[in-house]
C-alpha cells in the first residue's frame, strides 16, 4: 500500500453511510490533497484491524472525524495508535469533540483538536505539522469561510459509493431556529450554497449513475424559491426517464408549506420523495421551554395535506423526555400525530448532545442523562427511570411493529381508539413475555402479536390469524419482503 502523509478517517454507523464531512475536508486540502487519503470504517470493526490498516499507509498525520455514535470506538483507536505509533500526530474534529472538550479522554490522548468548521483550519494545521513551525496550541478554533469559498466534495464519491451507498448532499448549512436539544441551535442562521453550482454538481452525480440523494439541510423548505428549483431538478429527471427512478430525501419545517411548494410536491410520483418532519412535541409549553417555534395547527394541516394530496413518504419525529413533558402530555401528542396517519412515527428519546443549550434545564427539571454516548435521558422530575425504560422499549417495538410496515392490517386493531396507551400496554406485555428488545425474529413476533390480540384484547383466534396472514400476503404481493406466502403465514401463527 502506498504511503500517505495524511489520512482522514472516521467510523461510520453503517457501511451505506458515506461520510460527507471527510469528503469536504479532502476537497479543501489544497496542495496537500495529493498526499491525503480517506479511510472510512464501520463501528463494530476490531480496533486492531483499524489500526493495522491505518499504519499500513505509513502516515505522519491522522485526522479523525468524531461523532456521538463513534466517539467511544474512536477513542480506543486513538489510544492504540498512541501506544504502537506515538510519532504519528493525531488531529480530532467533528461535533462530538467541538464542545466540552477538556473533559474528554479522546481529546487528552490526541495531539491537536479543531473545533467547529475544519475545511480551512485543517490544511493550515497539517502544513505547520509537516513543514513547520510546529503548532504551539493544542486546540484550534475552526475558521468559518463563506460557503462559495469552499471546494465542493461530490466528485469524491466513488463509483462504488454511487452504486451501493447513500449520497449525502447539502444545498445549505446551518439553521435559523434555536431548538435547544439540537446542535444547530448554536448556528446564527442558515447559509446557502450557490444553487447553480450545487445543481451542476448534482447533475454530474446523476450522469454518473446516482439515483438516491439524501439532503442534510436542516431546513430544506426555508427558502421556497430554492426548494422549488431543487425539486424541479428531480422532476425533470423523472419526466425524462420515467422508468429510471430517482429518490430524494429532505428535512422540512412542518408549518411552512405554501401553495407553490405544494404544487411542486404534488407532481412527484410514488417512491420518489421522502420528507423528514420534526414535530418533537405538540405541547406549546414544552415547545416554549426548549425555544421551539412551531404553529401546531399549521403543522398538522400540512401533514394531513401531504398524506391526502401527495405521494411523499412522511417520516415524522417525536421526542420523549423533553423538560416539562410528562407521560400524559407525550401520549396526547403521540395520539394526535398518529391520527394524521404519517407513514412512520420516529419515536426518539431525548439526548443531551455536547454543547446543546438544553443543559440549562438540568437542575429545574431534574434531568438525568447517561454519562456515556449517546447521552440518553434516564429520568426527570415527571418521568422516573423505570418509566423512561418503558418508553425506550415502546420506541424499539414501534419500529418493529409499526414503522416496519409488516403489520399494516393488524396495527389498527392493536391500537384501537387509544394508540399510545394500547401500544404501551402491548410493549409492556411483549417485554414481560420475551425479555428482549432486539433479535426478535419475524415469525416469533407475529406469533406474539396473535397471542396478545387473543389473550389480552379478546380477539378470536381465527380473526387474529387472518389479520397476520393478510399482512404477510400483502407484503408478498408487493414484493417488498421475502416473507412466506399466506399459507405459510397461517402456519407461523398457528
Amino acid at each position: 500500500m502506498s504511503a500517505m502523509s495524511i489520512i482522514l478517517a472516521t467510523l461510520n454507523a453503517r457501511y451505506t453511510h458515506a461520510s460527507l464531512g471527510l469528503r469536504y475536508l479532502l476537497a479543501n486540502m489544497g496542495d496537500l490533497r495529493g498526499e491525503t487519503q480517506l479511510a472510512e470504517f464501520v463501528i463494530g470493526t476490531k480496533t486492531t484491524e483499524i489500526v493495522e490498516q491505518l499504519l499500513a499507509k505509513q502516515p505522519k498525520i491522522i485526522g479523525f472525524g468524531v461523532y456521538v455514535w463513534s466517539v467511544e470506538e474512536t477513542c480506543r483507536v486513538v489510544a492504540m495508535l498512541k501506544r504502537v505509533a506515538p510519532q504519528i500526530k493525531i488531529i480530532l474534529g467533528g461535533p462530538e469533540v467541538s464542545y466540552e472538550s477538556a473533559e474528554q479522554s479522546i481529546v487528552k490522548q490526541a495531539d491537536y483538536l479543531i473545533t467547529g468548521w475544519g475545511e480551512v483550519t485543517l490544511p493550515q494545521l497539517c502544513k505547520q505539522i509537516l513543514q513547520g513551525p510546529q503548532p504551539l496550541m493544542k486546540t484550534h478554533v475552526g475558521v468559518q469561510p463563506p460557503l462559495n469559498d469552499l471546494a465542493l466534495p461530490y466528485s469524491l464519491y466513488t463509483d462504488e459509493d454511487i452504486a451501493h451507498r447513500t449520497l449525502y448532499v447539502e444545498a445549505s448549512r446551518g439553521c435559523p431556529f434555536k431548538c435547544e436539544f439540537c446542535l444547530s441551535a448554536l448556528d446564527k442562521t442558515a447559509w446557502p450554497f450557490d444553487l447553480d453550482v450545487f445543481l451542476a454538481e448534482m447533475e454530474t452525480l446523476y450522469q454518473r449513475g446516482a439515483r438516491l440523494f439524501k439532503f442534510v439541510d436542516r431546513t430544506f423548505n426555508l427558502n421556497i424559491k430554492s426548494s422549488l428549483k431543487i425539486m424541479q431538478f428531480f422532476l425533470d429527471k423523472i419526466a425524462a426517464h420515467p422508468d429510471d427512478p430517482v429518490f430524494a430525501h429532505f428535512e422540512v419545517v412542518p408549518d411552512h408549506l405554501p401553495e407553490a411548494l405544494k404544487a411542486g410536491i404534488s407532481q412527484f410520483p410514488a417512491g420518489a420523495l421522502q420528507f423528514e418532519i420534526g414535530i418533537q412535541s405538540f405541547n406549546p409549553e414544552v415547545q416554549a421551554l426548549v425555544s421551539r417555534k412551531q404553529n401546531n395547527e399549521k403543522a398538522a394541516d400540512n401533514i394531513s395535506w401531504l398524506i391526502e394530496h401527495s405521494h411523499a413518504h412522511l417520516h415524522v419525529d417525536l421526542i420523549a423526555g423533553l423538560p416539562g413533558e410528562d407521560m400524559a402530555s407525550f401520549g396526547r401528542g403521540f395520539d394526535q400525530l398518529y391520527a394524521l396517519r404519517p407513514h412512520e412515527i420516529q419515536f426518539g428519546i431525548l439526548k443531551r448532545l455536547r454543547g446543546t443549550p438544553i443543559i440549562r434545564h438540568t437542575e429545574d427539571f431534574g434531568m438525568v442523562y447517561d454519562s456515556f454516548p449517546p447521552y440518553t435521558i434516564l429520568a426527570n422530575k415527571v418521568i422516573d427511570f423505570a418509566t423512561m425504560q418503558r418508553l425506550v422499549r415502546f420506541s424499539r417495538y414501534w419500529d418493529l411493529v409499526a414503522n416496519s410496515g409488516r403489520f399494516a392490517h393488524t396495527l389498527p386493531v392493536l391500537l384501537g381508539d387509544s394508540p399510545f396507551n394500547r401500544f404501551m400496554a402491548f410493549s409492556d406485555w411483549l417485554y414481560q413475555n420475551t425479555d428482549a428488545t432486539h433479535r426478535i425474529a419475524l415469525d416469533r413476533l407475529a406469533k406474539m402479536v396473535v397471542q396478545y390480540l387473543v389473550e389480552e384484547q379478546g380477539l378470536a383466534l381465527d380473526a387474529a390469524q387472518s389479520l397476520i396472514a393478510s399482512d404477510y400476503a400483502g407484503k408478498q404481493a408487493k414484493g417488498k419482503t421475502t416473507a412466506a406466502p399466506q399459507r405459510q403465514a397461517m402456519h407461523l401463527v398457528a
